[in-house]
């Protein structure tokens, strides 16, 4: 089975099972992740982790694949990208935080979806590649979008232009990764992550997670008209009131 979902209670795991091709993408592991957005709407699960079952969490595209493109047309070819952009979209849409556990490492457009996670706990002697230039290709998945957001430009333009890899730990020097983890302990890092968000307010986070993302692309005043209408309607939920009851009253909150 090249990719799967694992519900863990309150929190569902796509592990991604393609590991005689390094974790390369498939039409499963695409499914797995559709479905796993769709499932996420459950107010049950307060985080998705993406992860391997191997010991390279992607890398990306499968290049036999692409040479069978070569006799499309370039509309059709479109189409596959799209394909790709359409799980990113989904992805963006989520309705909790994703989490991406990657071990070994994250090549091509595994380095998109590694991206497109809100939070990454990556192995120390994890690799992250833009390696589209080596096969003369170019990068795909809202890659050039997340590097320009999360890297400097200098170390985003030599990473694409030479697709040479950058350390888990240079990506932690640079805030791009939130936690270094043994190798095979990443899995058990992000869970350690998704419990820390179960025990918060998940329709706050998930608003949160709105905010932040829109917030790079969004002009300072449309900004701050979606902090003005996010804040006036968290401050009548129930949530709300828990969270300001429990911080005047010293103890820990009690989230439904």
């Amino acid at each position: 089975m090249s990719a799967r979902i694992e519900d863990a209670g309150d929190r569902l795991i796509i592990l991604n099972g393609n590991t005689e091709k390094r974790g390369a993408l498939s039409p499963e592991l695409y499914e797995c992740i559709l479905t796993a957005m769709k499932q996420a709407e459950d107010p049950r699960i307060r985080a998705v982790i993406l992860t391997s079952e191997g010991p390279f969490f992607c890398a990306g595209g499968n290049l036999n694949v692409l040479i069978e493109r070569r006799g499309m047309s370039e509309e059709a070819r479109r189409g596959k990208v799209d394909e790709l952009h359409d799980l990113l979209r989904a992805m963006r849409a989520c309705p909790v935080p994703l989490i991406a556990a990657v071990e070994g490492g994250a090549a091509g457009a595994g380095l998109s979806l590694a991206l497109a996670c809100d939070m990454i706990v990556a192995a120390k002697d994890a690799k992250f590649t833009a390696a589209y230039v080596k096969a003369g290709l170019v990068p795909d998945g809202g890659l050039t979008s997340a590097m320009a957001r999360l890297l400097p430009r200098p170390l985003a333009m030599e990473m694409c232009l030479m697709g040479r890899p950058v350390m888990a730990t240079r990506f932690a020097e640079l805030g791009a990764v939130n936690r270094l983890a043994g190798s095979g302990k990443t899995l058990e890092e992000a869970m350690v992550l998704a419990d820390a968000l179960a025990a918060g307010p998940r329709d706050a986070q998930g608003v949160i997670r709105d905010l932040v993302a829109d917030a790079y692309e969004a002009s300072e005043a449309d900004q701050l008209d979606a902090e003005r209408d996010a804040m006036a309607a968290a401050a009548g939920r129930d949530e709300a009131a828990e969270g300001i009851a429990a911080f005047l009253e010293k103890r820990a909150p009690a989230y439904r």
